[in-house]
Protein backbone atom coordinates (compact mmCIF):
# COMPACT_ATOMS: atom_id res chain seq x y z
CA UNK A 1 0.00 0.00 0.00
CA UNK A 2 1.23 3.63 -0.79
CA UNK A 3 1.92 5.43 2.58
CA UNK A 4 0.21 8.72 3.08
CA UNK A 5 1.84 11.89 5.40
CA UNK A 6 -0.65 14.03 7.74
CA UNK A 7 0.52 17.28 9.24
CA UNK A 8 -0.58 19.78 11.60
CA UNK A 9 0.63 23.39 11.00
CA UNK A 10 0.62 24.70 14.71
CA UNK A 11 1.68 28.27 15.54
CA UNK A 12 4.17 26.59 17.54
CA UNK A 13 5.00 23.02 16.27
CA UNK A 14 5.28 20.93 12.84
CA UNK A 15 3.54 17.33 13.91
CA UNK A 16 3.81 14.68 11.12
CA UNK A 17 2.30 11.24 10.50
CA UNK A 18 2.91 8.64 7.87
CA UNK A 19 -0.16 6.30 7.31
CA UNK A 20 -0.07 2.63 5.63
CA UNK A 21 -2.86 0.40 5.11
CA UNK A 22 -5.05 2.04 7.86
CA UNK A 23 -2.13 1.82 10.36
CA UNK A 24 0.14 4.93 12.13
CA UNK A 25 3.86 4.03 11.34
CA UNK A 26 5.35 6.56 12.49
CA UNK A 27 4.73 10.32 13.66
CA UNK A 28 6.81 13.09 14.87
CA UNK A 29 6.57 16.56 16.35
CA UNK A 30 9.22 19.95 15.07
CA UNK A 31 9.68 22.89 16.58
CA UNK A 32 7.81 25.18 13.88
CA UNK A 33 7.53 28.75 15.34
CA UNK A 34 5.29 30.70 13.13
CA UNK A 35 5.54 34.08 14.64
CA UNK A 36 9.04 34.25 13.22
CA UNK A 37 8.07 33.96 9.56
CA UNK A 38 6.81 31.27 7.04
CA UNK A 39 10.88 30.10 6.44
CA UNK A 40 10.31 28.37 10.14
CA UNK A 41 8.02 26.30 8.07
CA UNK A 42 10.20 25.68 5.02
CA UNK A 43 12.82 24.95 8.16
CA UNK A 44 10.41 22.45 9.92
CA UNK A 45 9.48 20.30 6.58
CA UNK A 46 12.91 20.44 5.58
CA UNK A 47 13.86 18.89 8.86
CA UNK A 48 10.84 15.90 8.33
CA UNK A 49 11.76 15.49 4.46
CA UNK A 50 13.90 11.99 5.46
CA UNK A 51 10.77 10.96 7.70
CA UNK A 52 8.05 11.41 4.41
CA UNK A 53 10.58 10.93 1.69
CA UNK A 54 8.40 7.59 1.25
CA UNK A 55 5.05 9.37 1.10
CA UNK A 56 3.27 8.77 -1.59
CA UNK A 57 -0.12 11.61 -0.80
CA UNK A 58 -0.21 14.46 1.37
CA UNK A 59 -2.61 15.99 3.65
CA UNK A 60 -2.98 18.80 5.73
CA UNK A 61 -4.53 20.65 8.84
CA UNK A 62 -4.02 23.80 10.53
CA UNK A 63 -4.08 26.31 13.65
CA UNK A 64 -1.13 28.25 12.64
CA UNK A 65 -3.12 30.74 11.03
CA UNK A 66 -4.40 32.33 14.39
CA UNK A 67 -0.71 33.03 15.45
CA UNK A 68 0.74 37.05 15.63
CA UNK A 69 2.28 36.66 12.34
CA UNK A 70 -0.85 37.09 10.00
CA UNK A 71 -3.12 40.08 10.07
CA UNK A 72 -6.43 37.95 10.46
CA UNK A 73 -6.81 34.08 10.15
CA UNK A 74 -8.33 34.27 6.49
CA UNK A 75 -4.54 35.61 5.45
CA UNK A 76 -3.34 32.64 7.63
CA UNK A 77 -4.78 29.57 6.15
CA UNK A 78 -4.09 31.33 2.27
CA UNK A 79 -0.32 32.22 2.92
CA UNK A 80 -0.02 28.89 4.65
CA UNK A 81 -2.20 26.72 2.10
CA UNK A 82 -0.27 28.49 -0.99
CA UNK A 83 3.16 27.34 1.09
CA UNK A 84 2.18 23.68 1.71
CA UNK A 85 1.07 23.58 -2.08
CA UNK A 86 4.72 25.09 -2.82
CA UNK A 87 6.75 22.72 -0.90
CA UNK A 88 4.60 19.47 -1.14
CA UNK A 89 2.77 19.52 -4.59
CA UNK A 90 -0.56 20.67 -5.94
CA UNK A 91 -2.39 17.40 -4.92
CA UNK A 92 -1.49 17.81 -1.47
CA UNK A 93 -5.10 18.09 0.71
CA UNK A 94 -6.42 20.20 2.85
CA UNK A 95 -8.67 19.56 5.77
CA UNK A 96 -12.35 21.51 5.67
CA UNK A 97 -13.60 20.78 9.05
CA UNK A 98 -17.34 19.47 8.03
CA UNK A 99 -16.33 19.21 4.06
CA UNK A 100 -13.93 17.04 4.37
CA UNK A 101 -10.44 17.41 2.64
CA UNK A 102 -10.18 19.56 -0.27
CA UNK A 103 -7.97 20.93 -2.64
CA UNK A 104 -5.84 23.99 -2.54
CA UNK A 105 -8.11 25.91 -4.27
CA UNK A 106 -10.87 25.09 -2.51
CA UNK A 107 -9.12 25.53 0.99
CA UNK A 108 -8.48 29.10 0.13
CA UNK A 109 -11.53 30.32 -1.20
CA UNK A 110 -13.56 28.70 2.12
CA UNK A 111 -10.91 29.65 4.69
CA UNK A 112 -12.98 29.45 7.47
CA UNK A 113 -13.84 25.72 7.04
CA UNK A 114 -9.82 25.18 7.43
CA UNK A 115 -9.15 27.54 10.24
CA UNK A 116 -8.41 25.62 13.20
CA UNK A 117 -10.64 22.59 12.21
CA UNK A 118 -8.18 20.14 13.21
CA UNK A 119 -9.36 19.04 16.15
CA UNK A 120 -12.36 17.47 14.37
CA UNK A 121 -10.61 15.51 12.40
CA UNK A 122 -9.10 13.74 15.33
CA UNK A 123 -12.98 13.31 16.13
CA UNK A 124 -14.13 12.26 12.79
CA UNK A 125 -12.15 8.67 13.62
CA UNK A 126 -13.15 8.79 17.12
CA UNK A 127 -16.73 8.71 16.15
CA UNK A 128 -16.05 6.06 13.61
CA UNK A 129 -15.06 3.48 16.36
CA UNK A 130 -17.45 5.05 19.32
CA UNK A 131 -20.86 5.62 19.73
CA UNK A 132 -19.88 7.66 22.66
CA UNK A 133 -16.97 9.04 23.49
CA UNK A 134 -15.13 12.20 24.86
CA UNK A 135 -12.12 13.29 22.79
CA UNK A 136 -9.70 15.05 25.09
CA UNK A 137 -6.76 16.78 22.95
CA UNK A 138 -3.75 18.55 25.41
CA UNK A 139 -1.56 20.00 23.49
CA UNK A 140 1.69 22.33 24.73
CA UNK A 141 -0.74 25.34 24.24
CA UNK A 142 -4.30 24.29 24.56
CA UNK A 143 -6.88 21.75 24.79
CA UNK A 144 -9.91 20.52 23.01
CA UNK A 145 -12.62 18.63 24.34
CA UNK A 146 -14.93 17.18 21.65
CA UNK A 147 -18.01 14.98 22.67
CA UNK A 148 -19.22 11.97 20.54
CA UNK A 149 -22.82 10.81 20.58
CA UNK A 150 -24.64 8.78 18.18
CA UNK A 151 -21.43 8.27 16.75
CA UNK A 152 -21.78 11.69 15.74
CA UNK A 153 -19.40 14.91 16.55
CA UNK A 154 -21.63 16.84 19.19
CA UNK A 155 -19.81 20.05 19.31
CA UNK A 156 -21.76 23.18 19.87
CA UNK A 157 -19.32 25.56 18.08
CA UNK A 158 -16.57 25.37 15.12
CA UNK A 159 -14.54 28.49 15.28
CA UNK A 160 -12.07 29.15 17.74
CA UNK A 161 -13.95 32.27 19.28
CA UNK A 162 -17.39 30.70 19.61
CA UNK A 163 -15.57 27.37 21.24
CA UNK A 164 -13.29 29.72 23.88
CA UNK A 165 -17.14 30.72 24.50
CA UNK A 166 -18.86 27.13 24.93
CA UNK A 167 -15.88 25.66 26.57
CA UNK A 168 -14.84 23.06 24.16
CA UNK A 169 -11.68 25.27 23.92
CA UNK A 170 -9.95 25.57 26.84
CA UNK A 171 -6.63 27.76 26.09
CA UNK A 172 -4.25 26.13 28.32
CA UNK A 173 -1.72 23.36 27.36
CA UNK A 174 0.94 21.10 28.73
CA UNK A 175 4.09 24.05 28.50
CA UNK A 176 3.32 26.62 26.66
CA UNK A 177 0.43 28.25 29.08
CA UNK A 178 1.82 31.43 30.83
CA UNK A 179 1.58 30.33 35.02
CA UNK A 180 0.15 33.55 35.44
CA UNK A 181 -2.73 32.53 33.41
CA UNK A 182 -3.80 29.83 34.93
CA UNK A 183 -4.44 30.75 38.41
CA UNK A 184 -4.28 34.42 40.19
CA UNK A 185 -3.56 33.27 43.93
CA UNK A 186 -0.99 30.30 44.76
CA UNK A 187 -0.53 29.13 48.17
CA UNK A 188 3.31 29.05 49.30
CA UNK A 189 4.64 28.16 52.60
CA UNK A 190 1.51 28.23 54.09
CA UNK A 191 0.38 31.60 52.71
CA UNK A 192 -1.94 32.91 50.29
CA UNK A 193 -0.40 35.45 47.40
CA UNK A 194 -0.86 36.99 44.45
CA UNK A 195 0.68 35.98 40.78
CA UNK A 196 3.10 38.45 38.64
CA UNK A 197 1.62 38.42 35.66
CA UNK A 198 4.59 38.90 33.39
CA UNK A 199 5.35 35.56 31.41
CA UNK A 200 8.20 34.73 33.79
CA UNK A 201 7.62 30.85 33.81
CA UNK A 202 5.64 28.40 31.77
CA UNK A 203 3.56 25.75 32.73
CA UNK A 204 6.66 23.48 31.30
CA UNK A 205 8.41 24.63 34.10
CA UNK A 206 5.55 23.56 36.57
CA UNK A 207 5.49 20.23 35.29
CA UNK A 208 9.72 19.91 35.46
CA UNK A 209 9.55 21.20 39.24
CA UNK A 210 7.36 18.25 39.41
CA UNK A 211 9.30 16.16 37.46
CA UNK A 212 5.99 15.34 35.28
CA UNK A 213 7.49 16.60 31.89
CA UNK A 214 8.79 14.39 29.38
CA UNK A 215 12.45 15.16 28.30
CA UNK A 216 11.12 15.46 24.13
CA UNK A 217 8.37 17.38 24.05
CA UNK A 218 9.01 21.13 25.38
CA UNK A 219 11.21 22.16 22.01
CA UNK A 220 10.70 25.78 22.34
CA UNK A 221 12.93 28.39 24.07
CA UNK A 222 12.16 29.27 27.66
CA UNK A 223 10.71 32.56 29.00
CA UNK A 224 13.95 34.15 29.78
CA UNK A 225 16.05 31.86 26.95
CA UNK A 226 18.09 30.31 29.69
CA UNK A 227 17.89 26.61 30.20
CA UNK A 228 15.92 23.70 31.08
CA UNK A 229 17.12 22.05 34.14
CA UNK A 230 15.09 22.07 37.08
CA UNK A 231 17.12 24.85 38.92
CA UNK A 232 17.02 27.15 36.16
CA UNK A 233 12.98 26.69 35.79
CA UNK A 234 12.71 26.84 39.94
CA UNK A 235 14.49 30.44 39.19
CA UNK A 236 11.60 31.49 36.73
CA UNK A 237 8.81 30.00 38.86
CA UNK A 238 9.87 31.81 41.88
CA UNK A 239 9.92 35.20 39.62
CA UNK A 240 5.97 34.23 39.04
CA UNK A 241 5.53 34.64 43.01
CA UNK A 242 7.62 37.70 43.25
CA UNK A 243 10.38 36.02 44.77
CA UNK A 244 14.11 34.10 43.93
CA UNK A 245 15.02 30.46 44.26
CA UNK A 246 16.48 30.91 47.76
CA UNK A 247 13.54 32.20 49.28
CA UNK A 248 11.93 28.91 49.44
CA UNK A 249 12.87 24.86 49.77
CA UNK A 250 12.54 22.86 47.28
CA UNK A 251 9.43 21.56 48.94
CA UNK A 252 7.61 24.06 49.55
CA UNK A 253 8.05 25.20 45.38
CA UNK A 254 6.87 22.20 44.51
CA UNK A 255 3.93 22.40 46.93
CA UNK A 256 2.99 25.71 45.14
CA UNK A 257 3.39 24.17 41.46
CA UNK A 258 1.61 21.33 42.39
CA UNK A 259 -1.25 23.92 43.46
CA UNK A 260 -1.11 25.31 39.88
CA UNK A 261 -1.04 22.15 38.01
CA UNK A 262 -4.11 21.15 39.90
CA UNK A 263 -6.00 24.09 38.84
CA UNK A 264 -4.67 23.91 34.92
CA UNK A 265 -6.64 20.51 35.18
CA UNK A 266 -9.66 21.35 37.42
CA UNK A 267 -10.20 24.18 34.77
CA UNK A 268 -10.37 21.38 32.13
CA UNK A 269 -12.62 19.03 34.06
CA UNK A 270 -14.98 21.84 34.36
CA UNK A 271 -14.96 21.82 30.31
CA UNK A 272 -15.35 17.89 30.57
CA UNK A 273 -18.22 17.95 32.85
CA UNK A 274 -19.97 20.53 30.83
CA UNK A 275 -19.58 19.25 27.70
CA UNK A 276 -21.01 16.21 28.77
CA UNK A 277 -24.09 17.99 30.42
CA UNK A 278 -25.08 19.89 27.66
CA UNK A 279 -25.00 17.27 24.48
CA UNK A 280 -25.96 14.31 26.65
CA UNK A 281 -22.95 12.14 26.05
CA UNK A 282 -23.48 8.93 28.93
CA UNK A 283 -21.68 9.21 31.88
CA UNK A 284 -19.97 5.64 31.95
CA UNK A 285 -18.67 6.92 27.88
CA UNK A 286 -14.87 6.70 27.71
CA UNK A 287 -12.51 9.33 27.61
CA UNK A 288 -10.15 9.28 24.21
CA UNK A 289 -6.79 11.04 25.84
CA UNK A 290 -4.73 12.57 22.81
CA UNK A 291 -2.01 15.28 22.48
CA UNK A 292 1.76 16.00 24.76
CA UNK A 293 -0.13 16.08 28.20
CA UNK A 294 -2.39 12.73 27.09
CA UNK A 295 -0.83 11.52 30.55
CA UNK A 296 -2.42 13.78 32.54
CA UNK A 297 -5.74 13.44 30.76
CA UNK A 298 -5.91 9.88 31.80
CA UNK A 299 -5.39 10.93 35.60
CA UNK A 300 -8.31 13.43 34.67
CA UNK A 301 -10.35 10.26 33.26
CA UNK A 302 -9.46 8.18 36.32
CA UNK A 303 -10.31 11.57 38.49
CA UNK A 304 -14.11 12.11 37.34
CA UNK A 305 -14.25 8.18 36.95
CA UNK A 306 -14.54 7.38 33.22
CA UNK A 307 -12.53 4.70 31.23
CA UNK A 308 -10.18 6.38 29.29
CA UNK A 309 -7.97 4.91 26.07
CA UNK A 310 -5.26 6.42 24.31
CA UNK A 311 -5.59 8.07 20.77
CA UNK A 312 -2.86 5.39 19.18
CA UNK A 313 -5.57 2.80 19.73
CA UNK A 314 -8.21 5.12 17.28
CA UNK A 315 -5.42 5.40 15.29
CA UNK A 316 -4.19 2.15 15.26
CA UNK A 317 -0.51 2.39 15.80
CA UNK A 318 2.29 -0.12 15.65
CA UNK A 319 3.63 0.02 18.75
CA UNK A 320 6.72 1.53 18.24
CA UNK A 321 4.88 4.99 17.21
CA UNK A 322 2.43 4.61 19.56
CA UNK A 323 2.98 7.37 22.22
CA UNK A 324 3.59 9.84 19.18
CA UNK A 325 0.87 9.14 17.26
CA UNK A 326 -1.90 9.65 20.46
CA UNK A 327 0.78 13.15 21.06
CA UNK A 328 -0.21 14.12 16.99
CA UNK A 329 -3.54 13.37 16.84
CA UNK A 330 -4.34 15.52 14.15
CA UNK A 331 -1.92 14.73 11.78
CA UNK A 332 -2.41 10.80 12.44
CA UNK A 333 -6.35 11.63 11.71
CA UNK A 334 -5.77 13.47 8.26
CA UNK A 335 -3.32 10.63 6.80
CA UNK A 336 -5.52 7.98 7.44
CA UNK A 337 -8.72 10.47 6.76
CA UNK A 338 -6.78 11.05 2.83
CA UNK A 339 -6.11 7.58 2.75
CA UNK A 340 -9.68 6.28 2.73
CA UNK A 341 -10.57 9.54 1.27
CA UNK A 342 -12.70 10.65 3.43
Amino acid sequence: MAITAGYDVGGAHLKIALAEDGRTIAAAQLPCPLRQGLGRLDAALAQAAPLVARAYRHAATMTGELCELFPDRVTGVAEIVSRLETLLGRDVRIWMGPRGLGTPDEARADPMSVASTNFLAAADLVARRYEEAVLIDMGSTTTDVIPVAGSRLTPRALTDGERLATGELVYSGLTRTDVSAVAHTVACRGRKQRLAAGNFATMADVRRILGELPDDVDQLDTADHRGKSLEESLARFARCLGRDRRDASLADWRGAAQLLATEQMDDIRRALLAACNLTGVAIDAPVIAAGVGARQVFALARHVRRPAHAFAEIANATPECAEWATRCAPAAAVALLAEIGA
